[in-house]
C-alpha cells in the first residue's frame, strides 16, 4: 500500500443526488471528512434537489475543506446566474468553491428545462468565456455567440454590457468541466482547470490520457498535467459476499444506461460500450426501456460491475485501489459513514 502514498492521491466526500429527500448523516460524514483531511466535498443535481443550496447549507458547517459541485448544468442557469453563484459561494466560504460543470444530455434538458440541445461543446465554450469574463471584472461583459447573447439582441432592445457589482474574491474561480467522449474530455483538457469523469475504468486510462494530452497540447490550454485536477468518482461497497456488493451497483448502471438518455443518444452507453461491453449494453437499454428494471439490472454482469466500481471484503478493496490510483486521477471522490471514510482514508491518506 505504499505506492498510494507515493502519488500523494487526494480524497473527496460526494453527497451524490438525492432521492425522496435529503441523505441521512451528512454533516456528521461531512464533519469526519474535513476531520481526516480530505480535500473537498461534493454536491450534485440532475432534476430534483439543486447542487449550490445543499452546497451552501452543509458548507457552511465547514472551514477547511473545498466545496463543489459535480455537477452544475448549464442549461439550469445562465452564465450570468452561474457567475454570481459561484463568486458568492466563493466569498462565502473564503476561497474554498470549485464549479463543476457539465452541458447534461437532451433528454434532462429538453424534458426538464424546456431548452434546445444545440453543439453542446460550442455551448459549453462560450458559456465558459462568459464566466470568466465576468469573473475578470475588467470591463462590462459584451458577448455575441451562437449561443448566447449578452446583451440580448433582440427584446425592447435596451439591454446594456454590465459589469458585476460584486467585486470576486478570487478573479481565477476554478472550473471543472464533466466529460465523457473523447472531444469533449480534450476540450476539458483545453479550456477548464480540471476533468470530471463520469464511470471511469482504470482499463481505458491510456485512452483518456491521450484524450487529455490533445487538449493541452493546443496552443491555448490553460494547464498542463501537472496542474490539472482529476476527482474521480469511485463506487466503493465493502462486502464478503462480491455479487452482494454488485447487487448494491447494478440498479444505478442499469438506470444510466438504459433509462438515463434516449434510445438514440445516451452518453453513459456509449462510455460502457467503449469499454467493450456494447452488447450488453442494448440488452439492458431495451429490458429498461420496455420497463421491466428487474432485468435490466440482473443483465448488468459483475465484471462490468468492477470496471467503475470497487468491491468486496476490504482486504480486496485495499489492494484494487492500486488501479485507480495509477491513472491520471488526483483525487478519488467517495460517499460513506464516518467510519467508512476513516478506513478508506488510512490507506489513501
Amino acid at each position: 500500500m505504499t505506492e498510494l502514498a507515493k502519488k500523494k492521491l487526494k480524497l473527496g466526500y460526494a453527497a451524490g443526488y438525492w432521492s425522496s429527500g435529503p441523505p441521512p448523516n451528512i454533516e456528521e460524514a461531512l464533519a469526519a471528512a474535513e476531520d481526516l483531511g480530505f480535500d473537498s466535498f461534493w454536491t450534485a443535481e440532475a432534476y430534483g434537489s439543486d447542487c449550490l443550496t445543499p452546497l451552501a447549507w452543509w458548507g457552511s458547517k465547514t472551514s477547511r475543506i473545498k466545496l463543489g459541485t459535480s455537477i452544475m448544468q448549464l442549461s439550469a442557469r445562465t452564465p450570468a446566474a452561474a457567475a454570481m453563484a459561484a463568486m458568492t459561494l466563493d466569498h462565502l466560504s473564503g476561497g474554498r468553491f470549485i464549479l463543476g460543470l457539465g452541458a447534461s444530455g437532451p433528454q434532462v434538458v429538453e424534458g426538464w428545462y424546456g431548452k434546445p440541445y444545440p453543439r453542446p461543446l460550442e455551448r459549453t465554450r462560450e458559456y465558459i468565456e462568459i464566466l470568466r469574463r465576468i469573473f475578470a471584472r475588467e470591463a462590462p461583459v459584451a458577448f455575441s455567440g451562437r449561443h448566447y447573447q449578452m446583451p440580448y439582441a433582440g427584446g425592447m432592445k435596451l439591454g446594456k454590457p454590465l459589469k458585476s457589482t460584486v467585486h470576486p474574491l478570487r478573479t481565477d474561480i476554478p472550473i471543472y468541466l464533466g466529460a465523457e467522449g473523447p472531444k469533449n474530455v480534450a476540450m476539458t483538457a483545453e479550456i477548464a482547470d480540471g476533468w470530471l469523469p463520469v464511470f471511469f475504468s482504470p482499463g481505458m486510462n491510456a485512452y483518456y490520457r491521450d484524450a487529455l494530452a490533445e487538449g493541452f497540447a493546443r496552443p491555448s490550454a490553460r494547464r498542463t498535467p501537472d496542474t490539472f485536477e482529476v476527482p474521480l468518482a469511485l463506487s466503493i461497497v465493502p462486502n464478503d459476499d462480491i455479487e452482494a456488493a454488485a447487487d448494491m451497483v447494478r440498479p444505478m448502471l442499469a438506470l444510466y444506461i438504459g433509462g438515463m438518455g434516449a434510445r438514440e443518444m445516451n452518453f453513459h452507453f456509449e462510455v460502457f460500450a467503449r469499454m467493450g461491453y456494447e452488447e450488453t449494453c442494448v440488452r439492458v437499454q431495451e429490458l429498461f426501456l420496455s420497463g421491466d428494471k428487474r432485468a435490466a439490472t440482473a443483465a448488468i454482469p459483475t465484471k462490468m460491475v468492477q470496471e467503475i466500481a470497487i468491491i468486496g471484503p476490504m482486504e480486496k478493496i485495499k489492494d484494487d485501489l492500486q488501479r485507480w490510483t495509477d491513472t491520471v486521477a488526483t483525487s478519488l471522490l467517495i460517499g460513506g459513514t464516518p467510519q467508512f471514510l476513516e478506513l478508506v482514508a488510512k490507506v489513501v491518506l
